[in-house]
């Protein structure tokens, strides 16, 4: 089955925006250039070793001086690169159209390259980008220069020259180009050309292991390049050899051609793969904002010795989204190729630590022993105004509670960044919410991935701006990227270490509490388990009357519901905390409730998002119980909504938080 990296390469995109130097002309092995205008860029044309050569520099190049080589029509499809011309990089390109990539022609491309590096001081490793036939140049000059590249971007790609311009497959071929091939391949006849055993598709060298990343945008119907032919075998290959690949597939827009010509919807998406892999140079390494602990040996060792293993994510939206998550699970599925590792996705939107502790047990640990967990809560925890004293008491809970189940679970604490944060470290104070999940990391020896404060430090030294790159809390593909990076730096560095190291697995000792009242035994409780009273109702699939928006998992389900004037229900629990997880839309209403026969207590179930959605939203309603039995009764008083038409409850779970229920 092809299996496409769909975020790893592509959405870590371009890292830094550095500060640019001028440049001088070019220098006097291109005497004679002819000078022109490319998109107000200066286009030098030239001869070398007879073949037509060009050029293009931009205004002002990035420092190590990156380039594109093209190879084959470059004029075709150039939005990319005159985005990244104008960020920098030097475009480059030379006729060997006729010679389909064969040793002569990777011979010039040597020279070529030799002539660009060291009169023009280009950056060693260069970005290749082919069309068409020109997947062919690119891809034998790269197998014979593994370590000159920095990472392939092709369009539609030949890969086979047997497929095109062959012929032998489902595609019609070009018999002019084959016999033409045959002729500057040595071929005496068709034969011997179908015998030959080193196209792209049969040999890739060292690139794949090499981990050269490669892009490939191709059209599903195209019938002269045919994909099943070409790049899906190629692609599939490519990542069973432990490469890194990603495929795009063009749908929309006029196919022509036959479906070879297809638009390209996404150039800055191109461009953003390019300038990523091309710019290896980093101002801040992202190591330091690793607190390792007690590292993730055990994980290691699991995937390579069991060859199995289970790996979750634990969090709000910033999991939930596709993004920086697809392309950890694609690189610890890389590295290790032969386990069966299962990837649990448990982000919830608007979901910060109090709701992970008390879902854990459903949405984690219910789907087996769990070998390593990704945690974060940062960003609501402090967006959702929860005290310091609950961030602390819901992390510890989470922490607690999950090596409970497994004392040889890994686990990693992220804290992601948004404008607050950002605003905090600019003022010289840590964050008090990553204060608070780094103490309780720190107790356990977790290790901990700071984003919050590399993205801040990096904004800062000019790499790129919230504003034009990362954008959003919920981070643009680009800060995806970021994110990425630093994360799988992590992973690299604690993998190669284990691997080093080669220790037994570790059964991690579990330090007394922190907190007596750290919810470390949470669970959701089903709503059925109370005693409903007149004014309450179940609807086994509420949804909203209004046009408000719903989230998954609070639409369509059971819920509890009660209206204006509900009297009291009753639920008798065991434990230390008790709290109700409601949809909380604009017609919420302000409720009363009471612990053990106590005073009433009035709370607000409407939110500061309430008018936008029903939005999921976990109120706790006592937090410091004495462990025992003890009664919840919540009612809706008619008096508390005067002026209000159809307030109501809506109570999907009840949660608790019980050593009882885990013994």
């Amino acid at each position: 089955m092809l299996r496409t990296c769909t975020f790893l390469a592509f959405f870590c995109c371009n890292l830094l925006f550095l500060p640019a130097y001028s440049q001088s002309h070019l220098n006097d092995s291109f005497e004679g250039a002819e000078l022109s205008d490319w998109k107000g860029f200066e286009r030098y044309d030239f001869n070398f070793q007879g073949r037509k050569a060009r050029l293009i520099k931009p205004k002002k190049a990035l420092p190590g001086k990156p380039w594109i080589w093209r190879a084959r029509f470059p004029d075709w499809h150039t939005t990319a690169d005159s985005i990244l011309v104008a960020e920098g990089f030097h475009l480059a390109y030379i006729n060997t159209d006729n010679l389909y990539g064969n040793k002569v022609a990777v011979k010039v491309w040597d020279d070529f390259y030799q002539l660009l590096t060291s009169e023009q001081d280009l950056q060693d490793q260069v970005s290749l980008m082919g069309v068409s036939r020109g997947g062919l140049f690119i891809y034998n000059w790269a197998k014979a220069n593994v370590d000159k590249v920095a990472c392939i971007y092709a369009e539609a790609p030949v890969l086979d020259f047997k497929s095109w311009p062959g012929g032998f497959g489902e595609g019609e071929g070009s018999a002019k180009d084959w016999i033409r091939l045959k002729e500057v391949y040595g071929f005496a006849s068709d034969e011997e050309a179908k015998n030959y055993t080193d196209n792209p598709i049969e040999n890739l060298n060292e690139l794949p292991s090499k981990r050269v990343p490669i892009l490939h945008m191709i059209g599903l119907k195209d019938q002269i390049v045919p994909v099943a032919e070409n790049t899906l075998p190629f692609v599939e290959k490519y990542i069973k050899s432990g490469g890194i690949a990603t495929v795009v597939t063009s749908i929309d827009g006029e196919q022509n051609l036959k479906g070879h010509h297809f638009p390209i919807q996404t150039p800055r998406l191109v461009a953003d793969f390019i300038k990523y892999n091309s710019i290896k140079t980093h101002t801040f390494a992202s190591e330091n904002y690793h607190t390792i602990n007690g590292g993730i040996h055990n994980a290691s060792k699991k995937f390579t010795s069991n060859k199995t293993g289970r790996v979750a994510y634990l969090g709000g939206s910033i999991t939930h989204n596709n993004g920086w998550r697809d392309s950890i699970n694609n690189f610890i599925q890389e590295q290790f190729p032969e386990a069966s590792i299962e990837l649990i996705n448990a982000g919830i939107p608007s979901m910060g630590s109090t709701p992970s502790a008390f879902r854990l047990d459903r949405d984690v640990l219910s789907k087996g022993k769990i070998d390593l967990l990704f945690v974060e809560a940062a960003v609501n925890d402090s967006g959702n105004r929860r005290t310091s004293q609950e961030q602390k008491r819901a992390m510890e809970g989470i922490i607690r509670h999950a090596r409970n189940s497994n004392p040889e679970m890994d686990i990693v604490v992220m804290h992601f960044v948004d404008p607050e944060k950002i605003a905090s470290y600019n003022q010289g104070l840590i964050p008090e919410v990553i204060v608070n999940h780094q103490e309780v990391a720190d107790h356990y020896a977790i290790p901990t991935i700071n984003l919050a404060k590399e993205v801040t430090d990096r904004i800062n030294a000019g790499e790129f701006s919230w504003e034009k790159d990362f954008k959003n809390l919920h981070p643009s593909p680009f800060g995806q990227g970021i994110y990425a990076n630093s994360i799988i730096t992590f992973l690299t560095n604690s993998f190669t270490k284990s691997k080093l190291i080669n220790e037994e697995t570790v059964h991690y000792t579990i330090p007394e509490k922190m907190d007596r009242f750290a919810y470390s035994s949470g669970f959701l409780l089903d709503v059925k388990e109370a005693k409903i009273a007149k004014g309450w109702h179940h609807d086994p699939e509420w949804k909203p009357a209004d046009s408000l928006k719903t989230r998954p998992n609070y639409v369509n389900k059971p819920f509890l519901i009660g209206n204006e004037g509900a009297k009291s229900l009753k639920l008798k629990f065991n434990g230390t905390a008790v709290g109700i997880a409601v949809a909380s839309g604009q017609d919420a209403a302000t409720i009363s409730y009471r612990i053990d026969k106590g005073e009433w207590i009035k709370l607000d179930l409407v939110t500061p998002w309430s008018n936008q959605l029903h939005l999921p939203w976990y109120f706790t309603l006592a937090s410091e119980l004495e462990n025992g039995d003890h009664l919840l009764e919540i009612k809706i008083p008619e008096s508390l909504n005067e002026g209000s038409q159809n307030k109501a409850c809506r109570i999907r779970y009840f949660y608790v938080n019980s050593d009882q229920k885990f013994k």
